[in-house]
């Protein structure tokens, strides 16, 4: 009786489940939305591309070096009687920095000149005969072979004026270089030798170096492709930079911090090197202070020109496709997103430079990306002026 009983209430249920099942796979056709349209177009966050003059530099490595450099050896030998200067001091153009014994120097150049009085008298004396004999040989008192010997004497007479004139010049420039003296103005450093050192003329050890530091050179090292296609770039047209203006160079010292001093790009250097495949670019910086010392290690931001009309898009509008290239998403006046393949050339700041593959007007997905794809449909919400006033909230 009980099995009988339940029969019914199954029986009753059937249609209820089924009907409950059929009620349920019809809630997706009718959440659509009126007519069965499918979901709603999702919104994206676009930026408009626009044009603007951009300012290009490129960071190079670099190592700094002395403006001048000289290293002080002496030009005659003896004894170091004296040093004159204090290590690491400042040294000006033609200041005494060792004194050298001047004793056998001083000697010979009183020989020196000791000779000279010599043969200035011996000349005298022998102008004096050539004279009187010139009348004589007139009226016939002397024979002329007399005149003549007189005539050679006197010329041989100032040859050797002159040869001692020359022997006491010699002696007085070495008895001076017993003063050896700096050829430039500088910072000097420490010296190789003490007093009562023997030193001879021009000997390979440098007494010391004379260094002067401001200004003072960078040299930077630059590969010839980058340079190639600056060169490029200038020529046709991309890039601008003002006749006769040598481009401003910046410098990040080695703790990170700002040298606040602009230098100036002196020359390029002429060969490739081989090795490295890189040119050497040299600049000089203002020094005042010598906070830059020959040997650092920095960074220098070398401005390369002004692209007048350069497109420049958040880094986050740019991705990449499976070989690397980059690309974009572009909304389109029909609201169709559009794939496109660019080509970028650096990224500045938070920015890509783009060279193809966007124009002005165009419509950048830069939020939602996630969203959308190529040929589907999509509402654009512009994002332009919201991150203009990020960037300039951020710039310093």
């Amino acid at each position: 009786m009980i099995a009988d009983a339940r029969r019914p209430l199954t029986a009753a249920l059937f249609p209820l489940t089924a009907a409950l099942l059929l009620t349920g796979c019809g809630a997706p056709d009718q959440a659509a939305g009126p007519g069965g349209g499918g979901a709603a177009t999702p919104e994206v966050g676009t930026v408009t591309v626009r044009t603007r003059p951009a300012t290009l530099s490129t960071e190079l490595p670099g190592r700094t070096t002395p403006y001048r450099i000289a290293e002080v050896r002496p030009q005659v030998g003896g004894i170091i009687q004296e040093r004159l200067f204090k290590e690491g001091g400042q040294i000006s153009i033609g200041q005494v920095l060792y004194q050298i014994d001047p004793a056998v120097y001083q000697a010979t150049y009183d020989s020196a000149k000791a000779a000279l009085a010599r043969s200035k008298a011996t000349l005298e004396r022998a102008r004096l005969k050539a004279e009187r004999y010139a009348g004589l040989v007139k009226a016939n008192a002397v024979s002329q072979e007399d005149h003549d010997d007189a005539e050679a004497a006197l010329k041989e007479a100032a040859a050797s004026v002159a040869v001692d004139e020359a022997d006491l010049a010699t002696a007085r420039i070495d008895l001076e270089y017993t003063r050896v003296t700096s050829p430039i103005a500088g910072r000097i450093g420490r010296s190789t030798v003490t007093q009562g050192a023997l030193v001879t003329a021009n000997q390979e050890l440098a007494l010391a170096t004379v260094q002067q530091l401001d200004p003072i050179y960078v040299d930077l090292t630059q590969s010839s492709a980058q340079l190639l296609r600056l060169r490029r770039a200038l020529e046709d047209g991309r890039l601008k930079r003002p006749d006769g203006d040598q481009p401003k160079v910046t410098l990040t010292l080695e703790d990170g911090t700002r040298y606040p001093l602009e230098g100036r790009l002196e020359f390029s250097e002429v060969t490739v090197d081989q090795g490295t495949g890189a040119v050497t670019l040299r600049a000089s910086f203002p020094n005042p202070d010598h906070v830059l010392l020959p040997g650092m290690f920095v960074r220098a931001s070398v401005e390369e020109g002004i692209r007048p009309d350069a497109i420049l898009v958040p880094q986050q509008g740019v991705q990449r496709d499976r070989r690397g290239n980059p690309t974009a998403l572009v909304l389109t006046e029909s609201g169709e997103v559009e794939q496109r393949t660019l080509k970028t050339d650096r990224a500045m700041g938070d920015q890509w430079l783009i060279d193809s593959g966007l124009a002005p007007g165009d419509r950048l997905i830069v939020e939602g990306t996630q969203k959308v794809r190529a040929g589907a449909k999509a509402k654009g919400v512009d994002l332009s002026e919201k991150l203009a006033e990020a960037v300039a909230s951020t710039s310093p």
